[in-house]
């Protein structure tokens, strides 16, 4: 059998007042219909990186609503890791190709993860390349099987999308984080739109005492009485770390008492972090004030919450990002971003909340020494930025997303309901409320999560009409 990941409980209700009242109530409502229902999350590890940290806060809610909810990882060697690492690159679009012997090595493991699949569900969840062609070796059975993709697969190396590409015909539907990551030629119709969100009760993301957080982060060796800048990722070239110590170095001269923290978690599925943290220590090992950590070495969840609330400025400078959980998460604690304007987190950041977007290391550069220089303006980016992330990236508004979906594929063919897309933002697929920002085109009103999705649908309509 595959692994299963042991999860503690939570209940729902813990969440009534943190997030908004009425998904909480729609996701009860919803529920109802799903008692008993099997449904299996599969990915690759148990830790490290946002997939894990989801799932551990997502499956004990799904049980408390009344689901036998499972999360199960995969199997792996060395050599598998390092072929779907490889594909994960190439599907946001780097040119290495995969080689025969790549695509043996996947397959090869694909087909023991196939075998050790033994029990039968009613919805299986397949998350990013990993896992993605158990479907095709083990045949679908009574479940329906969705493939949820979290990276940036808008522009793939046409080599390594066309071997993907051949595992996904069997799906019943493909989840994506924004419409202009589904592939153009993507071989199946029934595709959602849902955005990622945070735990808000997480370790990482809970209420934390000042002097709780500081003296996590005086152990480990910050002086917080000079200023702190963080970036908080896995160690990846996308999330460009050299990139953000030659930021801090532009940064010296004006602000000599300035300390850099790069704080990484290292993942099962994800060897080339390694070849990635090495670089970073051996280019920063004579600049005391540049502290890298990692999960490895104690600095776990609420070390990581401390770091977001205790620092001046958190930066994330994804070259390409699927998502970029750590933006919302730094935004909850009120602690604004400086962020590449790249795949979801311009959709965090919409109508200038949170923080600054920047496009090049200069920028941001230019980006945290105003934000130093002017801590008030900070403060207000990042108090808006917890409010929208409160409305639109919490967990229990990605959870009702799920449940609907699956309730669209439990009905009988042909007469599925799909009405319930029509509550969403036409742009970025976020569910909308009522008191949400409006449009009305040729008598029909449409609502939407922020301005910038507004004036997106507006021009795109003008554009059709020119057209």
């Amino acid at each position: 059998m595959l692994q299963q990941v042991s999860v503690g409980p939570r209940a729902l209700e813990a969440y009534r007042g943190i997030a908004p009242n009425d998904v909480i109530d729609d996701l009860l409502r919803v529920s109802k219909d799903f008692k008993g229902a099997r449904v299996v999350h599969v990915n690759a590890t148990p830790y490290g990186g946002g997939v894990s940290e989801l799932l551990r806060s997502a499956i004990p809610i799904l049980n408390d609503l009344g689901l036998v909810a499972h999360w199960k990882t995969i199997v792996g060697d060395a050599r598998f890791f390092e072929v779907t690492k490889k594909i994960h690159n190439g599907l946001q679009g780097a040119s290495d190709d995969l080689t025969a012997a790549d695509r043996e090595a996947y397959l090869s493991t694909s087909r023991r993860n196939a075998e050790l699949f033994e029990e039968d569900y009613d919805f299986v969840f397949l998350h990013d390349p990993q896992p993605a062609a158990i479907l095709t070796m083990h045949g679908k059975r009574a479940a329906r099987w969705i493939w949820r993709c979290h990276i940036d697969t808008s522009a793939p190396n046409p080599n390594v999308w066309s071997f993907l590409r051949g595992y996904m015909n069997e799906f019943d539907a493909a989840v994506f984080t924004m419409k202009k990551f589904v592939p153009s030629d993507f071989p199946m119709s029934n595709i959602d739109i849902v955005p990622p969100a945070i735990d808000p009760l997480s370790p990482k993301n809970m209420p934390l005492a000042d002097d709780t957080a500081r003296q996590a982060l005086q152990w480990i060796g910050i002086e917080l009485a000079r200023p702190l800048i963080t970036q908080v990722s896995r160690f990846d070239p996308w999330k460009d770390p050299m990139g953000v110590i030659e930021v801090y170095r532009m940064l010296r001269a004006e602000f000599p008492l300035l300390q850099l923290a790069m704080v990484g978690s290292m993942a099962l599925d994800d060897p080339e972090g390694w070849d990635i943290y090495r670089q970073i220590v051996e280019k920063v090992r004579r600049d005391p004030d540049i502290h890298v950590f990692t999960n490895l070495v104690g600095v776990g969840n609420v070390e990581v919450n401390a770091f977001q609330r205790l620092s001046r400025v958190v930066i994330q400078k994804s070259i390409r990002e699927g998502f970029g959980l750590v933006v919302s998460e730094t935004m909850w604690k009120t602690t604004p971003v400086v962020a590449g304007s790249t795949g979801g987190i311009p959709l965090q950041m919409a109508d200038g909340v949170g923080g600054m977007l920047v496009d090049s290391t200069e920028e941001c550069a230019s980006a945290v020494r105003s934000l130093l220089l002017d801590p008030n303006r900070g403060h207000d980016l990042a108090r808006r930025g917890r409010e929208r992330v409160r409305r639109h990236f919490l967990l229990p508004r990605l959870l009702l997303n799920e449940l609907r979906l699956m309730k669209e594929l439990a009905s009988a063919s042909g007469n599925r309901d799909a009405s319930w897309r029509s509550s969403r933002d036409p742009v970025c697929g976020l569910l909308i409320r009522p008191d949400d920002l409006t449009a009305t085109v040729e008598g029909q009103t449409f609502r939407f999560c922020s301005d910038s999705c507004r004036s997106e649908f507006l021009r795109q309509t003008q554009n059709n009409r020119i057209n």
